[in-house]
């Protein structure tokens, strides 16, 4: 396939006749193109070229190729884009443009789409002021776009109006054309969103001057970014307006092409405003008392228990599940290998430290002790190999032998609480069922009770850290074992959370349903009369009560990170929306749910 053909343009300033003249004179001397990308204000500066904008919006004249614009702003621009707004073709949200008129669209706010295989993000509008419905950004813009711009592959272009601060910083001074400063025109949000964005090319417009500057590299990046300031249509000094590219899609190109630096590539001219606070990590160790209190998981009758130290109502759970403890002698709960033997054997977990299951007929496992000849095989009669497997080969069952047992940090009757692998920030805890289920909406009623009790206190633990909790939950129809993850944000950055979460569903086309509730127990009511096991379907429990639901139709795309990416975007840690990008050791691991442990200790409804 054959790389798209692009036109930059810079301010058009409602000169649109001169500008489509030019147009179709490159487009036929080097044509054809497939799009024109204008930056920087695209509405008159002046009420006598009202008249030619107009002539174009109501199909007078003729837009000769798809033409996009970020600057809406200018003279007429509120009741163009108005009438825009308004029209039924562009409800919801497009992040390929609002159509204005034939081959002309508006990209709104911010966002990002595909053009031709090429990745596009943009900003439009300025910073927000003097409260202007139309031609300004606000914070949710800058957020939103910082959660959904850093989806895996490369960014091709960022289209911004305004300069970013200090792109001239290591730049070569004869090249930086004279009397540009950075106190006009330049932005210093730009200037972070593009040190996150890391596009291959930046285009930007507003200073009324032509500059290519050198490459320069990126942090954390193999590819350079290539900035691109464009003047302004019919300026007086004759500097470039309109600029051509045939550039190749990231994703066709070797990883060679992707990461080659020209010979003038430049240091990066920012430095990244987004720096992630690490948890603070101490070698001290628990007592062996608070250590151990998470290893068992439920009382048994003494006749099976083999030693007497520690609690002879206990036995030591991760013994019985793994086979191994790291306390080993100095466990202070028994390693029945009775108990380990009959697990291996098929035996329900449940089965073996409480004498009986409750799921009854719904458990995949046997309900009888095993003699030793007996097949071990967990798989019963009538089953599927699936259904036989799924406990032994899930992340998060606790008898399974693939489970992260040194991140489990409080185990209750129903549901354990883990801190996250590969954690958004410091403290980000997943609540899980202690039986394999699908979500938590599923569960007996009665189990809310302690799903409530553990949210609860995280709430209280957050609270006196100065944060809130946001709670979230993506059920899929062909999910396994449930997770409810809670998230700590700052208490200065939780008010903003519901407008968040609802322009990113805008973004992906779709709108929550969204309740408030007096408290959590009956928000969790209300969410299991809508759940439909037969639907995928995701929901946020807010910190001022409010829920947000989306039941997902069966060819809907949803991204499952979705609920991650989006607090990301929030708190300005985008590089961490993938948990994949965020992990760590599992020494180190280790030491952050013990010293997790510790803090939350007061606050556990465990203990």
């Amino acid at each position: 396939m054959a790389s798209p053909r692009i036109l930059l343009c810079g301010d058009v300033l409602g000169r649109l006749n001169q500008l489509f003249k030019r147009v179709n004179s490159v487009n036929k001397s080097a044509g054809p193109f497939d799009a024109l990308f204008c930056v920087g204000q695209f509405f008159p500066d002046e009420p006598d070229r009202l008249d030619e904008l107009m002539d174009y919006v109501e199909g007078r004249a003729q837009v000769p190729l798809p033409t996009y614009f970020i600057g809406d702003y200018g003279v007429g621009a509120p009741k163009v884009l108005s009438a825009v707004s308004r029209n039924s073709a562009n409800q919801g949200f497009k992040m390929d443009g609002f159509k204005v008129c034939d081959n002309l669209f508006w990209l709104k706010g911010s966002g990002m789409f595909t053009f031709h295989g090429l990745s596009v993000a943009y900003l439009s509008g300025r910073q927000l002021s003097n409260g202007q419905q139309f031609g300004t950004y606000s914070q949710i813009d800058i957020d939103t776009l910082r959660a959904f711009a850093e989806e895996p592959g490369i960014v091709y272009f960022f289209l911004s109006n305004e300069w970013p601060s200090g792109i001239t910083n290591r730049a070569t001074a004869s090249d930086i054309p004279a009397g540009i400063s950075d106190s006009s025109g330049s932005d210093s949000t730009v200037s972070q969103l593009v040190a996150e964005i890391k596009p291959r090319y930046h285009i930007a417009g507003t200073k009324g001057a032509y500059y290519a500057r050198e490459p320069y590299c990126n942090v954390d990046a193999v590819h350079v970014t290539r900035f691109l300031g464009l003047a302004s249509v019919g300026n007086k000094e004759k500097q470039k307006f309109l600029h051509a590219l045939s550039p190749t899609p990231s994703s066709t190109m070797a990883a060679a092409e992707i990461s080659a630096k020209p010979p003038n590539t430049t240091l990066s001219p920012y430095t990244l405003v987004d720096q992630v606070d690490r948890p603070k990590e101490t070698t001290k160790r628990a007592s062996d008392i608070g250590l151990d209190s998470q290893y068992w998981r439920y009382d048994v009758s003494s006749k099976r228990q083999k030693h007497g130290n520690g609690d002879t109502n206990k036995v030591c759970f991760k013994f019985i599940s793994s086979g191994t403890c790291p306390r080993g002698e100095k466990c202070n709960f028994p390693h029945d290998a009775d108990a380990r033997e009959q697990f291996l054997r098929g035996v329900c977990l449940d089965f073996i430290i409480k004498g009986k299951c409750e799921k009854g007929p719904d458990c995949n496992f046997k309900h009888s002790l095993q003699d030793d000849g007996e097949n071990h095989s967990r798989k019963r009669p009538g089953s599927s190999n699936a259904n036989a497997n799924r406990s032994k080969e899930c992340w998060f069952c606790l008898s399974s032998p693939n489970v992260e047992s040194h991140l489990v940090t409080s185990i209750g009757e129903n549901f354990y609480c883990a801190l996250a692998k590969g954690p958004l920030v410091q403290d980000h805890v997943l609540i899980i069922p202690v039986e394999h289920m699908p979500n938590t909406l599923s569960l007996p009623a009665d189990s809310e009770i302690e799903l409530g009790k553990f949210q609860n206190s995280l709430k209280v633990y957050y609270k006196n850290q100065g944060k809130e909790a946001v709670f979230f939950e993506w059920i899929s129809i062909r999910g396994t074992h449930a997770n409810l993850q809670a998230v700590p944000v700052p208490s200065s950055k939780a008010a903003i959370l519901k407008d968040i979460f609802t322009l990113a569903a805008e973004k992906l086309g779709f709108e929550f349903v969204t309740k408030k509730f007096s408290n959590n127990s009956e928000g969790r009511k209300w969410l299991r009369t809508q759940f439909d096991k037969n639907f995928s379907c995701f929901y946020v429990e807010l910190p001022e009560g409010s829920i947000l639901l989306h039941l997902i139709e069966e060819n809907e795309k949803f991204p499952a990170q979705f609920g991650r990416e989006v607090v990301a975007g929030l708190l300005n840690v985008a590089d961490r929306a993938d948990w994949r990008n965020c992990t760590i050791g599992k020494v180190e691991e280790t030491k952050l749910a013990e010293n997790f442990k510790k803090r939350f200790q007061v606050f556990d409804p465990s203990q």
